[in-house]
């Protein structure tokens, strides 16, 4: 399996170590050419609006929007909102999964915070029975899911936080900063 991470701007070098710890082939994703012969894509935190002009610039627009018609895509954080149908404002996106997504809904970085999440899905996937601890980083919450979508888990307050569409994949917060592997061997599933 190879698995690659969009890496024009974010934390991507984040994800990938986190895919080499559990011994999973790497690429890191610039252009449209570099996309041949992967099995999954995670498109990583960083700063929504960058990523999508960035994308824009390097004609990755349309070829990651054919790469996730086939291919599983996992966006964190900020690669949530670009995966997204509409993020409430004009900014480029994938428009490839039925979620709506609030930039920033908990606020600035200062009020950035840690929860552990209840994840079924994942439990079953990963065979463990613990709660995932994860790291939130002026996050954006999914405001709602339709369509294909479905909920994965929600804060205490029941805010939507992970989301999946077959084999997309949404996350409000950042796996690969943890050293919990869990959540990368659940996206590893869905493209396997």
């Amino acid at each position: 399996m190879k698995i690659g991470v969009l890496a024009i701007q974010g934390d991507f070098a984040e994800h990938i170590v986190m895919l080499k710890r559990l011994k999973v082939e790497t690429a890191e994703v610039r252009l449209p050419e570099h996309l041949k012969n992967l099995d999954g894509l995670i498109i990583p935190g960083g700063e929504s609006t960058t990523i999508g002009k960035l994308a824009t610039d390097y004609g990755l627009i349309e070829p990651l929007r054919l790469f996730g018609q086939r291919h599983a895509i996992w966006g964190t954080c900020a690669g949530a909102i670009f995966l997204s149908k509409d993020a409430r404002r004009s900014q480029p996106l994938l428009g490839i999964m039925d979620i709506t997504v609030e930039r920033n809904a908990f606020g600035r970085q200062v009020d950035s915070f840690e929860a552990d999440l209840d994840v079924p899905e994942m439990k079953t996937a990963t065979g463990t029975k613990d709660l995932y601890h994860a790291i939130f980083i002026r996050a954006p919450i999914i405001e709602s899911v339709f369509a294909d979508a479905r909920i994965l888990a929600s804060v205490a307050d029941g805010r939507i936080v992970a989301a999946q569409q077959g084999h997309l994949l949404a996350t409000s917060f950042h796996p690969e900063l943890t050293r919990d592997t869990r959540f990368h061997e659940y996206f590893l599933s869905l493209a396997d």
